[in-house]
């Protein structure tokens, strides 16, 4: 963070370059020589049986799946670590293992860490989806899961309160503009902060919504989500409307 409480951001293309690649560089060695090791002894220490390592900014756990391997759920814990959002605003919350509901036998572990608000969860995850409906091309492999999340944060009223913090949307466009460049399908820089004054897009159209419901289908298909989920066409309606009041202010 910058003087003041602003996120820092570097002033030149060129910085932003060299911010990058130290980054990049930096939180590789992290993830290699601090994140792996300490995963390891907790595993160590608590009997269980996985493989780690490393790659980039990635720390991948392999353990051995009791069910056969279907393509889609992969053996495989992957922790991706990055360094070009701040995760703030933040806030403490309790976390629960789905499962104790199920179980009232037995205890389950609980936390209470220091979260990133949902509402920048929303603003990142929007303008993802933003990038994506632009680009209008891409595999959709494990992406339709950000259009089902948004869907999710709006009924709980996330949505609601993240259109209200505009300068949080804003504050995410700056530093997606400067860490995350992207083209549009015709070849123009895409514009986080239009997304953000009235020109968001949620939707994507032809072979990208393809891949979306495609890939949807299959995570429904492998019991990658709970079986009271919307079918994809109702996330997409919930989302266009999402769109709509989000362009509309």
């Amino acid at each position: 963070m910058g003087a003041g409480g602003e996120e820092a951001l570097p002033p030149t293309r060129s910085q932003e370059k060299r911010w990058t690649k130290a980054i990049r560089n930096r939180l590789a060695v992290w993830v290699r020589e601090q994140a792996l090791p300490t995963v390891e002894r907790g595993l160590a220490r608590n009997g269980f049986a996985a493989r780690l390592r490393a790659e980039g900014e990635r720390l991948h756990v392999d353990y051995d799946p009791m069910f056969d391997d279907d393509g889609f759920v992969r053996p495989t814990v992957i922790a991706e670590f990055g360094a070009r959002s701040t995760g703030e605003p933040r806030e403490p919350r309790p976390v629960a293992c789905d499962a104790a509901a199920f179980a009232p036998g037995i205890v389950f572990p609980a936390a209470r860490p220091s979260v990133m608000r949902a509402e920048r969860t929303f603003w990142e995850k929007a303008t993802s989806m933003h990038v994506f409906c632009l680009r209008r091309k891409g595999r959709g492999d494990r992406l339709s899961r950000h259009w089902r999340d948004v869907a999710r944060l709006d009924n709980a009223g996330i949505v609601q309160n993240a259109l209200a913090d505009r300068e949080l949307g804003f504050a995410v466009a700056r530093r997606k503009a400067v860490f995350f460049v992207e083209n549009a399908a015709d070849g123009r820089r895409i514009d986080y902060a239009a997304a953000i004054s009235g020109g968001l897009r949620l939707v994507p159209t032809g072979s990208a919504l393809d891949a979306l419901a495609a890939d949807y289908a299959q995570m429904l298909e492998n019991g990658m989500l709970l079986g009271d989920e919307d079918p994809f066409d109702k996330i997409l309606e919930r989302c266009a409307d999402i769109e709509r009041r989000a362009n509309a202010l």
